[in-house]
């Protein structure tokens, strides 16, 4: 997998998690970088990842990310 950098501006730290959006069920799904760039998602530091949070009347679903697992090999 090539580098990708953070979706934030002005950020160049690498992404590790990737948010996309459901707009019909309100639902913001943040989870592991996935495999390809896609159009409509935003890939995301570890930093700024921590700090999303999901837009009034949203809810976020949080998926483990491999980074924030104490049992991955590193």
């Amino acid at each position: 997998m090539t580098f990708r950098p953070c979706s934030r501006v002005a950020c160049l730290e690498p992404s590790v998690a990737t948010l996309t959006f459901d707009y019909g069920e309100s639902l913001a799904v943040l989870g592991p970088l996935s495999g390809r760039k896609e159009p409509h998602s935003f890939d995301l530091c570890s930093r700024h990842a921590e700090r999303t949070r999901a837009p009034q009347g949203w809810q976020l679903m949080r998926h483990r990310l491999l980074a924030d697992d104490p049992d991955s090999v590193r």
